[in-house]
């Protein structure tokens, strides 16, 4: 008695071959829609820098850069103004670091509390709350900042803060204007909240469990479990996260524009009215003459350069943690 083995046939796409013959333009598909992002990238960056280079080369890159004096000209053909970007540059910064400062620990606070302590009941409302934090548009937090929070919650803290000892500190000294570094950073703060907490939230999930488990099995408390394991575990991650909440701060236009005070000059004071380079762009381009365009598409260009070199560093940063603790990077 014989028996013969039965060879399942290949599928359809293999049979006849037209999917070996599908396989290059498939992959010629990926490859043109992954490019069309570095072209668009670089179309960018070529039609703005062009557009600016008159005022970068009669400033010079370092002068743009450090220069404070910032008197615009009405020309149509040539630069007449004199251009220094440093305190628009001081304010972004300014008040993209202490947003970072306020939101980054909040943001790691609710992270653990909504995966670790908060009770299951709690977990996913918790969890749709902050996340709805993300979607609110602009110009919300931009009005509410305005109306209500900088007139009876942060110029109240900012008096103070300015009446009681560290007062005696430059930076900390009054007079507090409503309108001013403080209450940007705040709104920032307030933005890229949602942002870090729901990136804290993954990188802690993630987290071996048999970490964990045998914390709690050699005696260690829920303090000691979160703050030797599962965060210094997420380390990577967590800077990930604040580095994306970091660019969005470089980034934010409208409520920094309403809240910063939109002035020309700079203190290292917390409570001083300043301005920052997105905001000063949204707040001028309208009316702009020619060469006023130019020098605001100079400052485009550079907030550019400077959003680049936050990430790479983000990267880099992101790479070498993972490298030394493995695993929990987001990157």
């Amino acid at each position: 008695m014989s028996t013969s083995t039965l060879t399942p046939e290949p599928p359809g796409l293999l049979r006849g071959g037209g999917g070996r013959r599908a396989d290059p333009i498939f992959r010629g598909v990926l490859i043109l829609a992954a490019s069309s992002v570095l072209l668009i990238l670089a179309a960018m960056i070529f039609r703005t820098t062009w557009e600016a280079w008159p005022v970068f080369a009669k400033e010079g890159l370092i002068g743009f850069v450090t220069g404070e004096q910032w008197s615009v000209g009405t020309s149509r053909s040539e630069v007449t103004g004199t251009y220094g970007a440093w305190p628009f540059i001081y304010g972004t910064f300014k008040i993209s670091l202490l947003a970072i400062v306020m939101a980054v620990p909040l943001s790691i606070g609710i992270a653990l509390f909504t995966n670790e302590v908060a009770p299951t009941w709690l977990r996913r409302p918790l969890g749709y709350t902050v996340d709805t934090l993300a979607m609110v548009p602009s110009i919300v937090y931009a009005l509410v900042g305005m109306y209500f929070f900088r007139i009876y919650v942060w110029a109240p803290v900012g008096r103070l803060i300015a009446d009681g000892p560290l007062g005696a500190i430059p930076f900390f000294s009054g007079p507090v204007l409503l309108s001013s570094y403080w209450s940007a950073a705040n709104i920032l703060a307030i933005m890229i909240l949602p942002i870090i907490t729901a990136i804290c939230r993954d990188v802690f999930a993630q987290v071996p469990k048999d970490d964990t488990a045998a914390a709690y099995a050699m005696g260690a408390t829920r303090w000691e479990v979160m703050s030797k394991v599962i965060v210094p575990g997420s380390f990577s991650g967590i800077v990930g996260g604040t580095m994306l909440g970091l660019g969005r701060a470089l980034g934010e236009t409208l409520a920094v524009a309403v809240l910063i005070g939109s002035s020309q000059r700079w203190a290292p004071r917390l409570f001083f009215g300043g301005d920052a380079m997105p905001a000063v762009i949204a707040n001028t381009f309208a009316d702009a003459h020619p060469e006023a365009i130019w020098a605001l598409l100079a400052i485009g260009v550079t907030l550019f350069a400077f959003t680049m070199i936050v990430n790479v560093a983000a990267r880099l940063i992101v790479a070498r943690a993972s490298g030394r603790m493995g695993g929990g990077a987001i990157v």
